[in-house]
């Protein structure tokens, strides 16, 4: 029975994101919580005008209520979820990552505020956002230092120690580790459907992995993303009728990031994650080429972008990027049996 604990998780997380999107899509559209489509971005993309945003608030709520339902009736089902309790590493994994996620959703819901209610295109100043984030990570890491954390797990090298020698630069590595990869997750987050889908293959990968290390919490959380994500899709899937926003694509970076340090192995993210990567880095290679040649290297960043400008549609875009990251994941949750 206690493979079904995840299955309540993922199913629960499902049937609220879904659910809530017939009253608050609506609802959306009578406050004019509509996305602001920037002049710089794809012409194309101006028929989007007006479409609800802050959808994000379907995900995260499919997940809190998900992880709830499930770890309330985990003991009943079989499950030993005492024992990770019992344990303040792990049980400070499992708090402390779904805290990183929902903080990280909350700046992402002020920015959204900011930009909708309040009329300011770009929302949070570069600043700001970067003050509040980096204050989010590292009460993330404080904690799980606290928490006892002493070893990280690498690839055909096993456990090493980050409390002494070399491994403590596993700390400031983290840090930028965290922050870049939730800004990479707000940065996939331009098409139909595309932050969603990619997310959900991690999510899967790392429930997987979970299970396999017999590490419910974790299982639990990821099943719970997963469901939520499908029922979030619901709305999201091209031609979306709610976009996820901030809100939702901040969730998300907080989420996998803690997903990946929860399961012992935030390297995985580097494959599992590659879409992450190759946005954020079409975007920091387009400014650098620019600066130094006066020329785009792509036709626009983020990548999805240039592929959209090359003629491809936004589903191509979602199925060939989904692709790319069961590729990558795969080989995460292959290496793991292995």
């Amino acid at each position: 029975m206690q493979g079904f604990i995840p299955a309540l998780a993922a199913i629960v997380a499902f049937i609220v994101a879904f659910t809530l999107g017939i009253p608050v899509i609506p609802l959306l559209k009578r406050l004019k919580f509509g996305q602001t489509i920037r002049d710089e971005g794809p012409q194309w993309h101006k028929s989007k005008q007006g479409t609800p945003t802050m959808g994000g608030v379907l995900i995260a709520a499919g997940v809190a209520i998900g992880v709830a339902v499930a770890m309330s009736f985990a003991e009943r089902l079989g499950g030993d979820l005492a024992s990770e309790f019992g344990s303040n590493l792990s049980f400070t994994k499992l708090f402390a990552g779904l805290g990183l996620g929902f903080l990280m959703g909350l700046i992402g819901f002020i920015d959204d505020y900011i930009k909708v209610v309040k009329k300011r295109n770009l929302g949070l100043t570069a600043m700001q956002k970067t003050i509040l984030q980096a204050l989010v990570t590292a009460g993330y890491l404080a904690s799980l230092a606290f928490a006892g954390l002493d070893k990280t797990w690498l690839p055909f090298v096993g456990e090493i120690n980050v409390t002494s020698g070399f491994g403590i630069v596993f700390w400031p590595i983290a840090f930028f580790f965290i922050y870049g990869f939730t800004n990479a997750v707000n940065l996939t987050d331009g098409v139909d459907g595309l932050a969603s889908s990619v997310t959900l293959v991690v999510s899967v990968a790392f429930m997987l992995i979970a299970g396999s290390l017999s590490m419910l919490g974790c299982n639990i959380i990821a099943a719970a993303l997963a469901g939520a994500l499908i029922g979030f899709l619901s709305w999201n899937w091209h031609p979306a009728k709610l976009f996820m926003g901030d809100t939702g694509s901040m969730f998300l970076g907080g989420m996998v990031v803690a997903l990946a340090f929860c399961i012992d192995r935030p390297i995985y993210l580097l494959l599992a994650g590659i879409i992450y990567l190759a946005e954020a880095f079409s975007v920091m290679l387009q400014v650098f080429w620019f600066k130094k040649t006066g020329k785009r290297l792509f036709k626009m960043s983020p990548i999805h972008h240039h592929f959209e400008k090359s003629g491809w549609s936004e589903v191509k875009i979602n199925i060939v990027f989904g692709l790319i990251t069961l590729l990558g994941s795969g080989i995460c949750v292959a290496v793991t049996l292995l």
